[in-house]
């Protein structure tokens, strides 16, 4: 049976998920947030002048094939249809992402069918190139030169900034090429957004009577001893006072617009050209279709290196880095009866999905391991 209290650190999906789980189980949890909300980055609002449903800290569409996941979610509240449609400005002219037969036509003023745009892309990505280790390598084998250079170098150095030469090939792996008119931008059978807010989907999974959740209020390493285990969702390398040096990240800053009517037509427009200095626009009523609202709230998105007390949002994960992320990782292995889950504790790029996915396995092998007395020191997702 369960013995003690649970401390979690961050009410995001993977502290919440976690929580909820061992509440289940029967174990007693405290949750320690830092921040005045739930939900961590995936929080959700109503802006106040417009009524439009704002997601806080840029957009989140919830997309997954883990059938287990989406039966999950679905627990805790309904989902609206939702397709994610980016298009992207180059030189001022608009185009669909991600590169599809479409976009393909429109660069090159072409009329090509799938099997004539096939070749053309074959002509132009460097197949010299037969194992990138960098995002550009990744990005002249995948597509060439030109398409690279329009949407993807200027892009990726201001959302980055660094140059693609520096970041690694992976990046770009996550974004597909079509030789169809598919502009859906994600590939996974199960699309959608909660239709009220990743907020409201938190705070029902939070909903439980064995589950306290302390907003506003920090955890200390100190308070380690004062619980059976802890789950700390929170940087790696905040966790240990940065004491080490600072991993890399990239934080955001969003300059918010009111209007009436519609602003752009779209919920998301990327700015491709390294001369404007947004990375891209979000229209947040259009992430909400089946709401109807007369004004508009829309956000240009800049991003920039974090600084200590910024909110991390993107791992850089520069091969520079790896010596310091493997410090961080050894000194995470010692720590007893506290697990280090989620996109900043194990300083990994994770979607929605996948999180849950790890929240739900890190619970379940904790309860196992718990109640059969061979727990385990920590169960530590090593990110290297």
């Amino acid at each position: 049976m369960p013995t003690g209290d649970i401390a979690i650190v961050g009410a995001g999906f993977s502290g919440a998920v976690v929580a909820r789980e061992l509440a289940r189980a029967g174990y007693t949890v405290t949750i320690f947030e830092a921040r005045d909300h739930i939900a961590g980055n995936c929080h959700t609002f109503r802006d106040e002048l417009t009524d439009v449903l704002v997601h806080a800290y840029g957009p989140h569409i919830f997309h997954t094939a883990d059938e287990e996941v989406w039966a999950y979610v679905n627990q805790f509240s309904t989902f609206e249809p939702y397709v994610n449609r980016v298009k992207a400005v180059v030189q001022n002219k608009v185009y669909s992402l991600p590169i599809n037969l479409h976009t393909i036509n429109q660069f090159f003023g072409t009329c090509l069918s799938p099997v004539e745009a096939r070749a053309l892309i074959d002509t132009k990505a460097d197949r010299t190139i037969a194992s990138p280790v960098s995002f550009e390598d990744q990005a002249m084998r995948f597509v060439g030169s030109e398409l690279y250079e329009a949407f993807f170098k200027g892009y990726t150095q201001k959302q980055w900034g660094v140059a693609p030469s520096e970041l690694p090939a992976d990046l770009l792996k996550r974004l597909p090429l079509r030789f169809n008119y598919d502009d859906n931008y994600f590939n996974h059978p199960h699309q959608g957004m909660p239709t009220h807010g990743y907020t409201r989907l938190v705070g029902n999974i939070l909903d439980h009577d064995l589950i306290t959740t302390h907003l506003s209020t920090s955890f200390s390493r100190d308070l380690v001893s004062d619980f059976h285990h802890t789950f700390y969702t929170g940087p790696l390398d905040g966790y240990f006072d940065y004491s080490l040096g600072v991993l890399g990240y990239r934080t955001l800053e969003f300059e918010a617009h009111r209007a009436e009517g519609d602003f752009q037509g779209n919920a998301v427009i990327n700015y491709c050209d390294a001369d404007t200095p947004w990375t891209r626009i979000t229209e947040h009523k259009h992430f909400s279709p089946w709401e109807e609202r007369e004004g508009t709230i829309y956000f240009k998105e800049f991003s920039r290196l974090f600084e200590v007390g910024d909110i991390p949002f993107y791992p850089i994960r520069l091969v520079s880095e790896k010596e310091l992320l493997g410090k961080y990782v050894e000194l995470a292995k010692q720590q007893a009866n506290v697990s280090f889950i989620g996109r900043l504790g194990t300083y990994r790029y994770l979607d929605m999905d996948v999180t849950i996915r790890e929240a739900l396995d890190a619970a379940a092998t904790f309860i196992s391991h718990d109640r059969t007395e061979t727990r385990q020191p920590n169960f530590f997702v090593n990110p290297l």
